[in-house]
């Protein structure tokens, strides 16, 4: 009888612990989302802080969940979502930009009386090794090859690149001054060039708190003055070195620490992508003997000197970037902030608008005003990529947007772009006190949702804030 009344009570047990979990999983998702979410918000990392969660239905728009939906809040590269949305819809998945190589003047016996132009048109791709047809290598040798066939042998003026498309090179007006020399804060050109980077090469000391060496720079940057005051940090420390320069600097000063155990370079903003792109043609062409008079110089250089670019010309070469549905892809992939301001400023010309960034991201903030019928209070933004801290989009008004678009024809391609964080489909942002994931899941209950979360001001590390928000996204599963 003993044995009988345990295997009851066990049985009983059982019982309970069933019904229990059935409960729980049979909890209306909005019910489970508050839960979790309530717990969220009582992490002491949120104690001076505030977090935004938004979920709905993708395919209706109807609200699951919201608390501080309509608060705006810094975005980080979240920001990105809503920007490629709009290049797909102004642009479309097809548009390509298109560089043009032309000269000026005449040929007579195999010399050119004139210069050699390389016009851009906002390219963010050029020169990039993300494409096998961008890689600088290849696009140096069809050039040079174009200037050949042409008959030239010698050049009696200059490599110019043109960068004017946007009035020379620029970075966004609200970055901050430690970003803009990094290489995601590196600024846009009407012709940017690898992305308008240069790898430094740096020898950490013997011992903590030595001093590095500046061993090279890939390509060689010699035109430009780099004082290294880096010092060598902790093992694991990872690189906290900062370069201080701007667009159109010559001096770049390299500060913070490298650590002792790290071998690999770091990457700093180039301060003046046309020039190197008509330096590094020059150099190419000098390589196969053919000789150039005149230093290489820019649209915005020659400006400067009273001159200005030659307009009229003949084409060498046309080299055509590849498509936007491709360009987007990298873009939300690896968070290229360049990429963003770029196509920010390609739908301010496609507007009808060549303005600088403050005017531009007003032009996207009204379009989505217009497409959804936004309250313009609920957008606030002054640039493509999220870098600005200034930046206040409420999460309602991001899910609405990525919620809206999933029934265009190129969502597709969009759709693809967004990387894969904690096996969810959704964009991060990160700087300096915010975090947030934006994106699309699919519920354990097959409703289709699209969700935006963001958090201000937490305190404690990045890593640990993340673990938190991903333990939330997880009841979307």
């Amino acid at each position: 009888m003993a044995l009988n009344s345990c295997i009851r009570v066990v049985f009983h047990l059982v019982l309970i612990v069933f019904f229990l979990i059935t409960s729980l999983h049979a909890q209306p998702l909005e019910q489970k989302i508050n839960l979790a979410y309530q717990q969220f918000e009582r992490n002491p990392m949120l104690k001076n802080g505030i977090a935004s969660f938004t979920v709905l239905d993708a395919k209706t728009g109807a609200v699951v969940f919201s608390k501080n939906g309509n608060i705006g809040l810094a975005t980080a590269s979240t920001l990105k979502t809503i920007t490629s949305a709009a290049a797909f819809y102004i642009l479309g998945a097809d548009y390509t930009y298109q560089t043009q190589l032309y000269y000026t003047g005449q040929i007579v016996d195999s010399v050119l009386t004139g210069d050699i132009v390389i016009k851009g048109s906002g390219d963010p791709s050029l020169g990039s090794d993300r494409f096998e047809r961008t890689k600088e290598s290849l696009l140096l040798t069809q050039w040079t090859h174009a200037i050949v066939k042409a008959g030239i042998k010698k050049i009696n003026g200059s490599i110019v690149g043109d960068d004017l498309l946007y009035g020379g090179q620029k970075a966004g007006p609200r970055w901050i001054w430690q970003d803009l020399g990094s290489y995601y804060g590196a600024g846009i050109s009407g012709l940017n060039w690898r992305e308008n980077l240069v790898d430094v090469h740096i020898q950490p000391g013997k011992q903590v708190g030595a001093a590095t060496s500046l061993r090279s720079t890939v390509p060689n940057v010699s035109y430009l003055k780099i004082v290294n005051e880096a010092t060598t940090g902790s093992p694991g420390s990872g690189d906290k070195v900062y370069p201080y320069s701007a667009p159109y600097s010559s001096l770049i000063y390299l500060r913070g620490s490298y650590g002792i155990d790290l071998r690999k370079p770091i990457q700093i903003a180039l301060p003046d992508a046309a020039y190197d792109a008509a330096l590094r043609l020059q150099l190419n062409l000098e390589r196969q003997g053919i000789s150039v008079r005149q230093p290489a110089t820019t649209g915005e250089l020659l400006k400067l000197s009273g001159k200005g670019v030659p307009e009229e010309g003949k084409t060498l070469l046309i080299h055509q970037s590849p498509t936007l549905a491709d360009l987007v892809y990298w873009f939300n992939q690896k968070s290229i902030n360049l990429y963003g301001e770029s196509l920010l400023m390609t739908l301010a010309r496609e507007k009808g608008q060549i303005s600088d960034t403050d005017e531009a991201a007003d032009i996207l903030r009204d379009f989505w005003v217009t497409k959804l019928g936004l309250e313009k209070g609920t957008i606030k933004i002054f640039d493509g990529s999220g870098l600005s801290p200034e930046n206040r989009v409420t999460t309602m008004t991001m899910a609405k947007i990525l919620a809206f678009i999933r029934r265009e024809p190129w969502f597709t391609a969009y759709y693809k772009s967004i990387p894969v964080y904690n096996g969810m489909k959704m964009k991060s942002g990160t700087i300096g006190g915010v975090l947030g994931y934006t994106g699309y899941q699919k519920a354990a209950n097959g409703t289709e949702l699209v969700f935006s979360l963001l958090v201000n001001n937490y305190e404690g590390t990045a890593y640990n804030m993340r673990q938190q928000m991903f333990k939330l996204l997880n009841v979307l599963k």
